[in-house]
């Protein structure tokens, strides 16, 4: 196999004194990725979009679209600080977004390191827009529970969606606690979330709730075993579901039912498991939540349908 052309600082450095306008930078770092077979999945899906958020973060220029800025030209500065950018996502293979400290699911922005996994859960894009036919149907939410938060950024949009709620967020890291308090004070949110630790339901006391959400590990072991670099600078614990993937999703199933209130919902993302779930609780009544990103990756569940 043939080995990929990796650029050197120093030759980044040098090409960056040739280069001008945004439209040049984007043309390189499309160029220098692709050449160095990168590999994307948090929050981008190529070289192209890689490149355009790394820029325009870099820049703090708006994310949503880099054409208006195209033609604009680069001060002596700025070139260094998008040279080193692009230079440390080659040399490192860190995704992005910890390039740069933040990640985005849809118009919200979340602080992100290696502490938590980069948000970017299809139950995110559901809460920001593609929930609204099923809020009715859910009923009154007083309370929500994020299980799994990681850095907050479900909670947080749990928050939004339901602004009457109080929300408990919960995660066995202490390390992405701590990240996911900044996120919740970013958005002024302390009276409305609370973060605890717990190995999932362990540490809630026996709370009940209205709704429930999770976006656990489900990553298979010979898929955590094989990841790229890009992956495996996340935390392991984020991604580890065990043989098949589903360990943590048995549990917090086997769990939820306890926890919600009468007539509560219980919403989690599993991945690729959907045939291998229902073939282990074939008298549980999946209702599976498609997304323009996702087909039956999410999973809907009453109270009443829940395992004991």
């Amino acid at each position: 196999m043939k080995n990929p052309i990796v650029p050197t600082r120093e030759d980044i450095r040098r090409a960056a004194h040739e280069l001008t306008t945004v439209r040049d930078f984007l043309r390189y770092a499309v160029s220098q990725f692709t050449a160095a077979e990168l590999v994307f999945g948090h929050g981008t899906t190529r070289a192209l979009d890689e490149a355009a958020f790394l820029i325009l973060a870099t820049l703090k220029l708006p994310i949503e679209e880099i054409d208006p800025w195209l033609e604009a030209k680069l001060t002596a500065p700025e070139r260094e600080l998008v040279a080193d950018v692009i230079a440390r996502r080659i040399e490192t293979r860190k995704p992005a977004s910890y390039l740069v400290g933040e990640a985005w699911i849809g118009p919200y922005s979340f602080r992100v390191d290696e502490r938590v996994i980069v948000p970017r859960s299809f139950i995110g894009e559901l809460l920001v827009g593609g929930f609204d036919e099923f809020i009715g149907e859910l009923g009154e939410i007083r309370r929500g529970l994020d299980l799994c938060t990681g850095s907050g950024c479900l909670a947080i949009l749990m928050a939004h969606a339901f602004p009457g709620a109080q929300i408990v967020a919960c995660d066995i890291s202490a390390d992405a606690l701590v990240v996911a308090k900044e996120n919740v004070a970013d958005y002024g949110l302390e009276e409305q979330i609370r973060l605890v630790r717990s190995d999932l339901y362990d540490g809630l006391n026996g709370s009940r709730f209205d709704l429930i959400i999770s976006n656990p590990p489900y990553v298979t072991d010979e898929a955590v075993a094989a990841f790229p670099p890009e992956y495996a600078a996340e935390p392991a614990l984020a991604h580890a579901g065990g043989t098949d993937g589903l360990d943590l999703v048995h549990r917090i199933l086997k769990g939820a039912g306890t926890q919600l209130e009468a007539g509560g919902t219980f919403i989690a993302e599993i991945g690729q498991g959907r045939d291998l779930l229902e073939s282990c609780y074939p008298e549980i009544p999946f209702h599976w939540l498609d997304t323009e990103q996702s087909e039956g990756e999410v999973l809907l569940l009453r109270k009443e349908d829940l395992p004991g």
